[in-house]
C-alpha cells in the first residue's frame, strides 16, 4: 500500500526536482584585512580561496594595523569598488576593519557570508598582542554577528610565503566546513611564520599567551626645545609550552579559539560573596 500511495504522489507531481537536481547554495566567504583593500597577503588569499564558492571582498581602504576595535560613528563612510582578475564584489572601505565588516555585513551583501576571513597580516598577532590587532577586529565583529570567522597573521615574508600560508589556510577552511565546525560564535586566531624562515612543523591548537609586552617610551627633544616620546614597544619574546607564542616561535601554525563572552567565571561565585548587596528602597506614597 505504502509504495503504491508513493508512485501516484510522484506520478501526480511531474515537475517535482529531484534531490540531485536541487542546486546547492554556495559557500560564501567574506574577505577582510587591516593592511588595506589591495595588500599581497590578501590577494593570494582571495586567490587560494576563490574556488571554494562565492567570494566577496570588504577591506580599509588605507593600512590600519594596531586599531584594534574602533569603529566610525559620526562621519560619513566611502566605498569604492574596484575590478579585480576574478570578477568578484571588492570593495574598498574608508574606515577601520571592524567598521568594515559590520557595513559589508548590513549593507554591502545581501545575505550573510558563511565564513569571514581577516588576513593575511603582515605581521604575527600572538599573545596579547591579538587585542591590539585591526586583522583580529575584523574577525571579532563578525563573530559579534554569529558569522564564523577567522584571522590569519604571518610573520613578515616574501610573495611566495604567502601564498604558502594561503594554502595552509583554504586546508583549514575545507577541513573546519567539512567537519561541521563552522557554528556561530567560532572565532579563531591563525599565526604561523613565514614558510621561508623555518620549516613548518604542522599544525597546534594553543591558548593565548599572556607574557607581558614591553613598553618603553625613549624620551627626546625637538630642535625647538618641545618634550617628545618615541615609541620603543617590544612584544613579548617568549612563553611557556602550549602557549600560541611558543609553537609559533618554533615552526608551527597556531591556532587559539577566542570567545566573545568575557566573563571571568572563576570570579563570579567569590565576587558575588563579597561585593553583592540588596539595598533598601523605600516604597513610593500609597505603594
Amino acid at each position: 500500500m505504502r509504495r503504491a500511495l508513493a508512485a501516484i504522489i510522484l506520478a501526480a507531481a511531474p515537475c517535482a526536482v529531484s534531490a540531485q537536481e536541487v542546486p546547492e547554495r554556495p559557500f560564501r566567504i567574506l574577505i577582510t584585512n587591516d593592511d588595506g583593500y589591495n595588500s599581497p597577503g590578501m590577494r593570494v588569499l582571495v586567490d587560494s580561496l576563490a574556488s571554494l564558492g562565492e567570494v566577496t571582498v570588504a577591506a580599509p581602504a588605507e593600512q590600519q594595523s594596531g586599531v584594534s576595535h574602533s569603529i566610525r560613528l559620526k562621519n560619513p563612510i566611502e566605498v569604492d569598488e574596484f575590478a579585480n582578475p576574478h570578477g568578484i564584489k571588492w570593495y574598498a572601505v574608508d574606515a577601520r576593519p571592524s567598521t568594515t565588516i559590520r557595513l559589508a555585513l548590513n549593507a554591502l551583501l545581501d545575505t550573510l557570508p558563511d565564513l569571514v576571513v581577516s588576513g593575511i597580516n603582515v605581521g604575527d598577532n600572538v599573545g596579547l598582542t591579538s587585542w591590539l590587532s585591526g586583522t583580529v577586529a575584523g574577525a571579532r565583529e563578525a563573530a559579534f554577528h554569529g558569522v564564523p570567522a577567522m584571522a590569519v597573521s604571518m610573520g613578515s615574508g616574501a610573495l611566495d610565503d604567502y601564498r604558502a600560508a594561503a594554502g595552509i589556510v583554504r586546508e583549514l577552511v575545507l577541513r573546519l566546513r567539512d567537519g561541521g565546525m563552522l557554528e556561530p560564535g567560532l572565532l579563531l586566531n591563525v599565526n604561523l611564520l613565514a614558510p621561508s624562515s623555518m620549516p613548518m612543523k604542522g599544525v597546534r591548537v594553543a591558548r593565548q599567551s599572556t607574557a607581558p609586552n614591553t613598553a618603553n617610551y625613549e624620551p627626546r627633544t625637538s630642535p625647538r626645545g618641545q618634550l617628545y616620546f618615541w615609541d620603543m614597544w617590544q612584544p613579548a619574546f617568549d612563553d611557556v609550552e602550549g602557549t600560541d607564542l611558543f609553537g609559533f616561535n618554533r615552526g608551527y601554525v597556531v591556532i587559539t579559539p577566542f570567545r566573545i563572552d568575557q566573563t571571568d567565571e572563576r570570579l563570579m561565585e567569590r565576587l558575588r560573596s563579597r561585593l553583592e548587596v540588596d539595598f533598601e528602597v523605600p516604597e513610593e506614597p500609597g505603594g
